[in-house]
């Protein structure tokens, strides 16, 4: 599967069960899911089995798995990119694409409105924050009208809940 294409995955209650539990606790083995299976989801299977699910829904791309420091370690930031229209035809991808590939970029994504380019970013410190607006500005000032920036303080919730999955469940049903 390319990072273009969507996943395509016919989920059963297995599949299902496996990401909740992988959700709560990613460091559990194939031989801790199995039993955990059993035991919480009357689900009866081989470690082999779930390892090999394991693997098929990370080839088809049904999820991602990515390490993310302890926030005790970094400072988070929420940027949002306005653009200078005058400029962005010409420079945009290249602007994106410094953005995107920035080792302090977390997460980016596109949104409506009048900031349409949004990053979580992590630094060591305020000192970093400030110079990497100043770099970014210095680079692309001609692409990117304002970017305004929020500190994020206190993260009380770093994680995917499992009930998320349920969803996928209801919506399998529903068919």
């Amino acid at each position: 599967m390319s990072d273009d294409e969507p996943p395509n995955w016919d989920f059963k209650d297995r599949d299902i069960a496996i990401l909740c539990e992988l959700s709560n606790d990613p460091q559990l083995s194939s031989r801790e899911l199995t039993q955990v299976l059993e035991a919480e989801y009357d689900i009866d299977v081989s470690h082999v089995t779930v390892s090999e699910s394991i693997r098929r829904m990370r080839d088809e791309g049904v999820f991602r798995e990515a390490i993310i420091p302890n926030e005790e370690y970094y400072i988070f930031a929420l940027f949002e990119f306005k653009f200078n229209a005058e400029h962005f035809a010409d420079n945009w991808r290249e602007a994106m694409e410094y953005i995107k590939a920035d080792k302090h970029t977390l997460f980016f994504f596109l949104s409506d409105g009048e900031y349409q380019w949004k990053t979580v970013m992590m630094f060591r410190d305020r000192q970093e924050v400030s110079r990497w607006i100043h770099d970014c500005y210095t680079e692309y000032g001609n692409v990117i009208a304002n970017i305004r920036n929020s500190a994020v303080h206190n993260v009380l919730k770093f994680q995917t809940d499992p009930r998320i999955y349920e969803d996928l469940r209801k919506e399998r049903n529903e068919r």
